[in-house]
């Protein structure tokens, strides 16, 4: 008596609430039924003439008493069904009925299910779509309203269940429906019936898929002994053991049990002998990578053999995963004081050891400043995402790196001059840059380079090993000399030179020191009596080439003025000129004619007037002018003749 109250318990739990779908609250057996309409290329074939009393159309879009196997639908009727691309699972190939409701209620699909259990519960449940969007027939379309009848072979009534009014949803989703039955004892053929309650009209279409008969039972609670969880996992080679056990819940009478295990998703195979509510599993170390699941069949006593009359709990799993693939390299052989990258692969964690107690981690791992010594085999451990690890090497050379040299770190070049370089310690040898150079791939090239210049050496040697030193030539460019312009002066006269003199550490002196203050002053003052030539001369004191420049002073006895010039064009005598009158640098020269007009002046050297006036020829006379030597003492007076 106590087993059935608990049974009873189950049921009233199951079927207590009629407004919602009455779907198994216990543990499910395998389905019995899957009728998913199959999968493939649009459109899907018909049903068998005995499941529906609609008319099959092979296109989208069924009109009212009609129907359709799709595996998507778009666009119907101007849009006002969802469009939606796969079947209930999201298989896009996968097919499921698109049915437009006739007219008048009426019954769209009947099955027969054959080979059932007597005395034993089912869920039947079946995925429902209301194809209609919220906005369409004016936001007031008919909505689907079924009823699923589960009926003996002879028409009599076992359980129906009403869904009520499916409404449009807010977007293409799909809904499950079901509801438990018990079948009589003698009875193994049951018929279903899906009945529309709703009349036809704008609304009232739907899609079915995935109608599914299972097995329900109480509820099996399957565990793995000292796990928290429903899997576990070894790692490949290691090898263990575990214990799973399964509660089950009040509501068989008689209860038979059967563990089953299945590899890989294949088929569930029962365990010999394993009829107990506990199993112990045990994977040697070569049990190969893969799932491995577990799981209790549970049936009344006598039905264990059917599958269509067990249910089973939900499986436990046992990984065996697999170690990582590994490979182990580095980028040598390398050179001492140079950079290695130790790399390994397969995995998501590496640790690294090495000579002289070296240890490291990750992937990639530089090695920087290497020293022979650090030669030698490298280990890595690999380890996966799951844990697992494998062990791994790679060898490392390690070759000396030669000792590069050169004469010289710094020195000091005329510009112009040239300079050998001397590289040293290998037996390669490699120069930059090569500007300057007479050969950049030798060791001992001549420089003459065209600015100061940091000259490289890069030196190899047998092993393609490499060191670099260097060589910096600072160029001394010769001075820049200026020994100013050429002047005219009068004899006695006395002036000072305007020499400039422009470079690195440089000295200088004019030369001859005849009639000179002193030859080491750029500006000293000259009063030479006649004609002279001075030289301006630099040298560098790094012993650089001397420069110089040539000043030519033009010593006048007096100053001489011409009293007559013939303007007639001819190319002789047709300006007057007093050359001697620069020698007064801030001359004013006046000119007047005989009425005492101002016809020309001039503050510049040479004076070269042509005789005109406002472009026009002045007539044959005499002309007077006046100098001022820059003294208001000194105020020079005469005539000049034009003669044409």
């Amino acid at each position: 008596m106590h087993v059935k109250y608990l049974f009873l318990l189950f049921f009233i739990a199951c079927f207590y609430n009629p407004a919602r779908a009455q779907l198994c609250q216990g543990s499910l057996g395998d389905p019995i039924v899957n009728t998913n309409f199959g999968q493939g290329l649009n459109p899907g074939p018909p049903l068998s003439a005995a499941t529906t009393t609609y008319q099959y159309v092979s296109v989208d879009c069924p009109s009212d008493g009609f129907y359709t196997v799709r595996n998507n639908s778009s666009a119907c009727f101007g849009n006002s069904w969802y469009s939606f691309t796969s079947d209930h699972t999201g298989n896009a190939n996968g097919y499921f009925m698109l049915v437009n409701a006739s007219i008048l209620p009426s019954a769209f699909y009947l099955d027969t299910v054959r080979g059932l259990c007597g005395s034993t519960t089912y869920e039947f449940a079946a995925w429902i779509m209301n194809v209609i969007l919220p906005a369409s027939c004016g936001s007031n379309s008919i909505q689907p309203n079924l009823t699923f009848s589960i009926e003996k072979t002879d028409g009599s009534v076992l359980q129906t269940y009403n869904t009520g009014s499916i409404p449009p949803a807010a977007s293409a989703s799909w809904k499950q429906y079901g509801f438990f039955f018990t079948t009589p004892a003698a009875v193994t053929d049951i018929v279903l019936r899906i009945f529309n309650n709703s009349q036809g009209g704008c609304g009232n279409d739907l899609a079915l898929d995935d109608i599914t008969f299972r097995p329900c039972g109480p509820l099996l609670t399957p565990a793995i002994t000292g796990n928290a969880t429903s899997s576990v996992s070894l790692c490949e080679g290691i090898g263990g053991s575990y214990t799973f056990t399964c509660t089950v819940s009040g509501g068989f009478n008689t209860p038979v049990f059967q563990w089953q295990e299945r590899v890989n998703a294949g088929s569930w195979t029962d365990i010999a002998g394993a009829n107990s509510l506990s199993l112990t599993s045990t994977f040697p170390a070569n049990t190969p990578v893969g799932n491995y699941e577990f799981r209790l069949a549970v049936a009344e006593s006598g039905n264990m053999g059917s599958a269509q009359c067990r249910i089973a709990s939900q499986p436990l799993l046992v990984i065996i995963q697999a170690n990582p693939v590994t490979a182990a390299s580095n980028n040598g052989p390398a050179c001492t004081n140079s950079i290695v990258t130790l790399t390994a692969t397969g995995g998501i964690q590496y640790q690294w050891t090495g000579p002289n107690g070296y240890t490291g981690s990750g992937s990639p791992l530089p090695l920087s400043n290497l020293l022979l010594n650090q030669a030698g085999k490298y280990y890595v451990t690999v380890t996966n995402a799951a844990g697992c690890f494998k062990n791994d090497s790679t060898t490392l050379f390690v070759n000396p790196s030669p000792v590069a040299t050169t004469s010289f770190a710094n020195a000091s070049l005329c510009a112009g001059d040239s300079i050998p370089l001397i590289a040293g310690g290998g037996i390669g040898y490699t120069w930059i840059p090569a500007t300057g150079l007479s050969n950049a791939l030798i060791f001992n090239p001549m420089a003459a380079p065209t600015q100061t210049t940091v000259y490289q050496a890069i030196v190899t040697n047998a092993f393609s090993c490499k060191d670099t030193a260097s060589s910096t030539l600072t160029l001394i460019f010769p001075p820049v000399v200026n020994a100013g312009s050429d002047k005219l002066i009068l004899k006695g006269q006395r002036i000072p030179l305007a020499g400039s003199v422009t470079g690195q550490g440089v000295n200088f002196s004019w030369s001859p020191p005849d009639y000179m203050d002193d030859i080491y002053s750029l500006n000293s003052y000259v009063n030479p009596p006649n004609d002279i030539r001075y030289i301006l001369s630099a040298i560098s004191i790094f012993g650089c080439k001397t420069v110089t420049d040539t000043l030519f002073i033009k010593v006048f006895t007096d100053l001489f003025i011409p009293n007559a010039f013939t303007p007639n064009a001819d190319g002789i005598n047709d300006t007057w000129n007093i050359p001697a009158i620069a020698a007064y640098p801030n001359f004013q020269l006046f000119l007047y004619n005989r009425y005492g007009q101002l016809i020309f002046e001039t503050k510049t050297s040479p004076v070269a007037w042509n005789g005109s006036y406002k472009g026009k020829p002045c007539p044959n006379g005499a002309y007077t002018y006046i100098i001022k030597t820059g003294k208001s003492i000194d105020l020079i007076k005469g005539t000049v003749m034009i003669i044409r």
